[in-house]
């Protein structure tokens, strides 16, 4: 079955040159120019993956208000941002709401198909795993739940994202290894660049910092990477 693709993009040529490119790649592919067409539809049925833009005609944000109702309706749902304002703050904001990437329109087809089966490898990956018995890590005053994906400190539960919670995955299995970019990129089935993934870090300390104000694990070592130091005395 062929996997499907919503694109939510209020201009129409670039709507429909994105429609044709993943058409081609073999995707099923519905797309909105506004969102409450595209909330309307998902009220009955929910596609693979969501590409959104972020303003949306005089609806300058509407594309984060999508995000935020989706990821509520489904917390392992796909999503792209695809906008034309490189703007860091839009970036960190989107990633805050849940998505899983954030491009700016530039980039070319290539490299944007390459993400899109980057996160759909991970889903398989997840899926693929349904079977088997939960795996669970213990890591001082952080418990994980591998295959339901939770993590709680101090008992509080963390909400972290899917592409969060495959990076914090592969921090916390070995402490006290550095883990490069590529490695963090690799661990969350996805293709990122530098920026990115450092927004993802810096919102999954500041998730931990909400619960716990004194909370150092997650450590840089610049010009490497990042690792994990242990709360255990």
């Amino acid at each position: 079955m062929k996997r499907k693709i919503a694109i939510i993009e209020d201009e129409p040529e670039i709507r429909a040159n994105y429609c044709d490119a993943l058409k081609k790649y073999g995707y099923d592919v519905v797309d909105f120019d506004n969102r409450l067409d595209a909330m309307a539809h998902f009220e009955h049925s929910l596609p693979d993956l969501v590409i959104i833009d972020v303003g949306l005609g005089d609806d300058i944000e509407g594309g984060f208000e999508v995000c935020r109702q989706l990821r509520v309706k489904s917390p392992e749902l796909p999503m792209i941002f695809l906008t034309a304002r490189d703007s860091e703050l839009d970036q960190i904001l989107g990633l805050k709401l849940g998505a899983d990437d954030y491009l700016t329109k530039d980039i070319n087809l290539p490299h944007m198909m390459a993400r899109i089966v980057a996160l759909f490898r991970r889903v398989d990956a997840m899926q693929n795993k349904a079977s088997k018995p939960d795996e669970t890590l213990s890591r001082g005053s952080l418990d994980v739940n591998v295959d339901r994906m939770r993590v709680t400190w101090n008992t509080h539960p963390i909400d972290l994202t899917v592409t969060e919670f495959w990076m914090l995955h592969t921090l916390i299995k070995y402490p006290g290894h550095v883990k490069s970019r590529d490695q963090l990129m690799e661990a969350a089935n996805t293709v990122l660049d530098d920026n990115t993934i450092t927004s993802h870090i810096k919102r999954i300390r500041k998730k931990f910092t909400l619960i716990d104000n004194t909370f150092n694990s997650i450590q840089t070592a610049y010009g490497m990477g990042y690792r994990w130091m242990s709360d255990e005395a």
